[in-house]
């Protein structure tokens, strides 16, 4: 038998999905587990066996399974004395009950992947391997957001098809679509801003002014934020 889920199932080695051909095949050696008398059968840690181990498991409390953790819990009391040897024959019982449940309550199919049992849904909670993360404060944005009933906007990607070089190319920042401006030989003069100002506009010069600005007066406003958070939280 295998160790490997797959499609919420322990893949089996067997080619037949019966439940007698499955078993058959454990009893033949396939496991070790198979006893020369099963009548006689008894628990791993009283056992006499000496070539093949019994597939019958009998404690004095019954073990209880979660068979969709692959999962076989023992009641029964371990001596705090015992050796190497009783522990793995305990470990060993354990293991033998649980494949005994899985192939006697677990529905088999077989797949073009090869023969499965379908676990049922686990029922032991698991714990978490790291605490439940604390929930970040809504940054003012947010708060005015949620306060005004404004949604964020679906947004379209960074990139954008450039039909001048065939290309897929970055709408801001480096080498970005906004850019193109700044390389061109030659460009269109604002005569509404020189008539207002008297004097000739490099638009090139101007609009990466104008991109500083914006970035500088974001960092300012982000700074502002941070600050009154803190307060706020203080």
């Amino acid at each position: 038998m295998s160790d490997t889920e797959m499609n919420g199932g322990v893949a089996l080695d067997a080619a037949s999905p019966t439940h007698s051909q499955l078993a058959d095949k454990i009893n033949g050696g396939a496991m070790d587990v198979k006893s020369p008398n099963l009548n006689a059968a008894l628990s791993i840690a009283d056992s006499t066996a000496t070539s093949r181990l019994p597939i019958t498991v009998d404690k004095p409390t019954p073990f209880t399974f979660d068979l969709g953790n692959l999962l076989a819990n023992d009641p029964n009391p371990v001596s705090a004395e015992a050796d190497e040897k009783t522990l793995a024959a305990t470990a060993r019982d354990a293991a033998q009950a649980l494949i005994n449940q899985l192939l006697s309550t677990c529905e088999i199919k077989s797949t073009s992947e090869g023969v499965h049992l379908v676990l049922p849904a686990p029922t032991t909670q698991l714990p978490r391997e790291k605490p439940i993360p604390a929930a970040k404060e809504p940054t003012t944005w947010e708060r005015f957001a949620a306060k005004k009933g404004i949604k964020d906007k679906r947004r379209d990607g960074k990139m954008v098809y450039d039909d001048a070089t065939g290309e897929w190319v970055p709408k801001w920042g480096y080498k970005g679509k906004n850019k193109d401006g700044d390389n061109q030989w030659l460009v269109e003069v604002d005569e509404k801003k020189e008539a207002e100002t008297g004097e000739a506009h490099d638009q090139r010069a101007d609009g990466r002014r104008e991109r500083k600005e914006r970035i500088r007066r974001n960092e300012r406003k982000q700074r502002a934020n941070d600050s009154k958070s803190r307060k706020t939280g203080a």
